[in-house]
């Protein structure tokens, strides 16, 4: 491509978008440009150009845009001082009354089917020209960078890097998929933003359109917890075979070894070695619970449900903790919004859940470390054919890696922790048909939202 071609349609974007701004600058720049080019390829260039604008204009800007387009090829007429223009003649009038006309979409047209389909396509497409000036946007590519395509169109790669109507970290995607392109010849690469959301790219150069870059860009973030959901199923699936092989052959010695430690007893008592045996017995009592853990991890008893109304469950929840929340300077506060809601559940295996989560709220209130009042708050509503119990507190918060890993077997950040509270925690929602999520900020507070299915009123 010509490198006045490359030029043109950047400097009309940037003109035409100026909202009345003063932009001869970018007409002077040009201008040297076109030095000894015709009137025809110009104003030929310049419908195709214009054509382009406006396909990705909103309906309502796009007389504004046509306006300011004519404006642009008036004023560069008239400063390369071509023959035609200064000569104000009727066939350079025509041409450019012409020019305007078929660069203006007519309503009677209807875009044909394919750009319909690329407009409406549930992934960003995007197109940049050799020179890295930004030509065409679709819907869903303005949609994901959060920014209005008027605002974008005509900007060069470097523009947008430092773009100030993108986020931050959307523009550092860009500056990381350039570089891998560049220095690692990788044209496609999955990303996450700062929202969470899974983002595939993918680059590719088409001969077709004079060697354009096509840049797609598709959310994956469904996909991706999908499989996420199915690895966390499987390394539960790994944990109930690892579980099934060796608890019970450690629990056999531990009892063992806790037998003879009572018969002992009275001889450690009579030389003074009492202490000894209460901190054996002690530590083996943690090690049997630890393995209790490790077991319904991988395995919990099938539920015994039972009808109960969720007001009850979280207020049973609120009675059996708010005791040890008052010593750890925690306040409790609940509210129901719909008191008649009701779920069939295992009353055991869901109270352990919400008290694992309770007491894992009062840790990270404690861990803040800033002497901040401690709040933990718990709701309950009604969402389409689920019961929604909601635990929300103030504490530490968790970053985006903690996020991912908070329900693997063994994951902790205690010092004293088994890791398995969550895991357990997961597998009972899980087997009662219901799911749970997490939202969390750093230094703000987490946010636990357990999903149970309703019980319908004549059962």
């Amino acid at each position: 491509m010509e490198r006045w071609k490359s030029r043109y349609f950047p400097s009309l974007a940037e003109f035409a978008l100026a909202d009345g701004e003063d932009q001869n600058k970018e007409i002077a720049a040009l201008r040297y440009d076109l030095l000894g080019v015709s009137t025809d390829e110009i104003l030929d260039h310049h419908e195709e150009s214009v054509r382009f604008l406006l396909s990705n204009a909103d309906p309502e800007d796009r007389m504004t845009l046509m306006h300011r387009s004519l404006l642009f090829l008036m004023e560069l007429l008239a400063m390369l001082r071509l023959p035609e223009a200064a000569a104000g003649d009727d066939v350079s009038a025509d041409r450019l009354k012409e020019a305007a006309i078929d660069s203006l979409p007519i309503e009677e047209d209807k875009p044909s089917k394919f750009e319909t389909v690329l407009q409406h396509m549930d992934s960003g497409i995007a197109l940049f020209d050799t020179s890295g000036h930004l030509r065409f946007l679709n819907v869903q590519m303005s949609r994901l960078l959060q920014a209005p395509r008027r605002i974008l169109i005509g900007n060069s790669l470097r523009q947008l890097f430092f773009h100030p109507y993108l986020r931050k970290s959307i523009r550092m995607i860009f500056l990381r998929m350039y570089k891998e392109m560049v220095y690692y010849r990788r044209f496609h690469g999955e990303f996450q933003d700062s929202n969470g959301r899974f983002l595939l790219i993918s680059i590719t150069q088409i001969d077709e359109l004079d060697g354009d870059y096509l840049i797609s860009v598709k959310d994956v973030s469904e996909y991706k917890q999908i499989e996420q959901t199915a690895f966390q199923n499987d390394k539960l699936a790994m944990l109930g075979k690892i579980a099934a092989a060796i608890a019970h052959e450690i629990r056999n010695p531990l009892t063992s070894i806790r037998g003879f430690i009572q018969l002992l007893k009275p001889y450690l008592e009579s030389i003074g070695k009492l202490e000894y045996a209460r901190i054996i017995l002690s530590e083996i009592d943690r090690a049997n619970d630890i393995i209790y853990e490790f077991l319904n991890s991988s395995k919990p008893s099938a539920p015994m449900k039972q009808k109960l109304s969720v007001a009850s469950l979280v207020k049973e929840t609120i009675l059996l903790t708010e005791s040890e929340a008052h010593m750890k300077g925690c306040e409790l506060q609940y509210e129901i919004y719909d008191s008649e809601i009701a779920v069939a559940i295992d009353v055991k295996q869901i109270k352990q859940v919400l008290l694992n989560i309770v007491k894992n709220a009062m840790d990270a209130i404690l861990e803040a470390g800033d002497q901040r009042k401690g709040l933990i708050e718990m709701s309950a509503r009604r969402e389409g054919r689920f019961a929604v119990i909601r635990i929300r507190d103030n504490g530490k918060g968790m970053d985006r890696t903690t996020l991912n890993r908070l329900f693997d077997p063994f994951f902790t950040t205690k010092e004293e922790g088994t890791g398995l509270g969550l895991s357990v925690s997961y597998r009972i929602i899980r087997n009662h048909g219901g799911m749970i999520q997490v939202d969390s900020q750093v230094n703000e507070g987490t946010e636990f939202m357990i999903y149970l299915p309703l019980v319908a009123d004549k059962e």
